[in-house]
């Protein structure tokens, strides 16, 4: 009897994951599908297969307008402060975030609790509530339309995760190892640098994707407290995107651009995927 309940929970449990992985992937087709299209074949059924989902003529023209074309100045100068500004923020975050959730977890104080409870009540806090307040001071000292303009706000956004998730990691790893490379002649930061952050390494790689997630898909402050091509990042320069007349809404290079800048996250999730499940398996089962 119980093996029948196993077995029906198992193709349930497969059942379930299909619809799922089904219901995640139709918007990334269609996303795909649109960025290589033209625009008079986005609403012509004619000219697309499986009703109006696919091209039967696919075409490159919206990536060569957001490279070679009139979205050229528009997207090229928003990747690259979209990286500047994301592997900047998800650095210093985790590196901050590395040391606070090492004095969270080894140290006894007064009001880490607090820390962690202020950690973790910022995350949540909602950002637009933000905007005003910094648009006004960002004006006032010169830091309005920079990259560290941007940086500093995302800190807001990465520290608090990056703090809250990585002193889960610190507090999976033994003391005693830690002990054990002072009692050999280790100083305190030697222990730290050569043991602990080893052992540490899948929680920092699952950290830092999170974070720069995180930074990579902020809109609010992106669009708010920038005005130009000199720090305007990808989600926010998606918003100015033209079509050829003012009747023309710029689907296909909506579309085309939001394919370029999903791919960076594939690629790093494809390179670090045994260290992210590691991360966000540590401490899982213990033994």
């Amino acid at each position: 009897m119980d093996s029948n309940v196993s077995k029906k929970t198992k193709w349930g449990l497969f059942a379930l994951s299909i619809v799922i992985m089904i219901w995640t992937l139709v918007p990334l087709l269609w996303t795909f599908a649109l960025s290589f299209k033209k625009s008079a074949d986005l609403a012509d059924n004619n000219a697309n297969l499986f009703g109006n989902f696919w091209p039967k003529n696919p075409t490159m023209e919206n990536y060569d307008l957001i490279f070679n074309g009139g979205a050229k100045d528009l997207f090229l100068p928003a990747l690259r402060n979209s990286l500047i500004v994301c592997l900047v923020a998800t650095l210093i975050s985790v590196i901050l975030a590395m040391f606070c959730a090492y004095a969270i977890s080894r140290l006894e104080f007064n009001g880490k609790r607090l820390i962690l409870s202020t950690a973790l009540a910022v995350s949540f806090f909602p950002v637009i509530s933000m905007v005003t307040p910094l648009y006004d001071l960002w004006r006032r000292i010169g830091l309005f339309d920079t990259i560290p303009g941007l940086i500093l706000p995302y800190l807001s956004l990465t520290l608090p995760l990056a703090i809250w998730t990585m002193t889960a990691f610190f507090r999976q790893i033994p003391w005693e190892m830690e002990q054990a490379a002072q009692v050999d002649g280790a100083t305190s930061w030697e222990a730290f640098r050569k043991v602990i952050v080893p052992l540490a390494a899948p929680g920092v790689f699952t950290t830092a994707i999170i974070t720069f997630f995180t930074a990579w898909n902020d809109f609010v402050f992106a669009i708010s407290l920038t005005s130009s091509e000199r720090a305007r990042t990808v989600p926010a320069a998606l918003a100015f995107f033209t079509g050829a007349s003012q009747f023309e809404q710029p689907t296909g290079a909506i579309m085309a651009a939001s394919v370029v800048v999903t791919i960076p996250v594939v690629i790093l999730v494809l390179l670090f995927q045994q260290r992210i499940v590691a991360g966000l398996t540590s401490g899982a089962v213990k033994g």
